[in-house]
């Protein structure tokens, strides 16, 4: 006996859900999930980091509900009454401006909150740049590691570029995916050069938008192209994985060596750095004394 295929209506019991994790279009608001319309409509209210941003979105495809604003700032003053009141029978839909909520955006402590609370929390899937990119970048799409924001100051964006790095020495072999800013794309792509080497990458901008834009390319030709053209919109960058042999140029190890000689003795940053790259410690040894020894002559003349 051949079963029915399910209908649109049928799957999870929206009615005793206290919280639903609703993704929302990245750009096209076309690409808005039919089950999505059809559940905020229904619910109490509709949480959103900016309501003006949701405003349009709803509007668009005719829903009217009541918005309440839920972000970074507000969020975790905003969770315990939000909870109680699901304790009493209202139900949310969560949502951020783009995307799937929580990924590199606020919900999470409303999330886990809500869960501690005993309350039903699902989700209806869309839309993600992250893995949209990934798709489109012509890079190996599994294992990867998604970062989110790299840090705004370059010397906390380094750090944690180098602590990948590290990864990557220790075992890590992972397609890297990002999302940042435009007005810092290019430094964060010099940074990448200079910590993660000449490698494959691409660039994705203004996904499923009327200027939608995939730049395949290496690591060093994206950051002189970028320098020489600012970009505008929503960027994702994606990285290619460490390759299994890798040449470091002396000057990428010796911009991470300073780095470390900045807050560890010469042995001890050159292990670190060693590990970073996959290299011989005595190579990183031998390059830190001969730089340690540039920086104190330095000093005397």
């Amino acid at each position: 006996m051949t079963k029915e295929p399910p209908n649109a209506t049928q799957g999870i019991d929206a009615d005793h859900v206290a919280l639903m994790l609703v993704s929302t279009p990245i750009g096209n608001l076309g690409d808005l999930a039919p089950r999505a319309v059809e559940f905020l409509r229904t619910v109490d209210a509709v949480l959103c980091e900016d309501t003006r941003h949701t405003t349009k979105l709803l509007s668009a495809h005719g829903i009217r509900v009541k918005l309440i604003a839920l972000h970074d700032h507000n969020e975790e003053k905003r969770s315990a009454g939000l909870i109680t009141s699901m304790q009493r029978g209202r139900r949310y839909a969560l949502v951020s401006d783009a995307g799937a909520p929580l990924i590199a955006d606020p919900g999470f402590r409303l999330v886990r909150g809500t869960i501690a609370a005993g309350l039903k929390v699902s989700g209806i899937p869309g839309a993600n740049a992250a893995i949209m990119a990934l798709a489109l970048s012509g890079l190996p799409p599994y294992p990867f590691l998604f970062y989110g924001f790299l840090p705004p100051r370059p010397g906390q964006r380094q750090a944690v570029l180098a602590s990948i790095a590290a990864a990557e020495g220790a075992g890590l072999n992972a397609t890297l995916i990002f999302y940042e800013a435009p007005h810092r794309l290019a430094a964060t792509l010099a940074d990448a050069v200079t910590i993660l080497g000449n490698r494959p990458a691409a660039i994705a901008r203004e996904l499923t938008k009327r200027f939608e834009e995939i730049r395949r390319d290496t690591l060093p030709n994206l950051a002189d192209f970028y320098f020489a053209h600012e970009p505008r919109g929503e960027i994702t960058l994606v990285v290619g994985p460490r390759p299994a042999t890798v040449e470091i140029p002396d000057d990428c190890l010796d911009a991470a060596l300073v780095r470390a000689l900045a807050t560890q003795r010469v042995r001890d940053a050159a292990s670190t750095v060693a590990v970073q790259f996959g290299i011989s410690r005595a190579r990183a040894y031998q390059r830190a004394l001969k730089l340690r020894g540039v920086a104190l002559a330095g000093k005397f003349d």
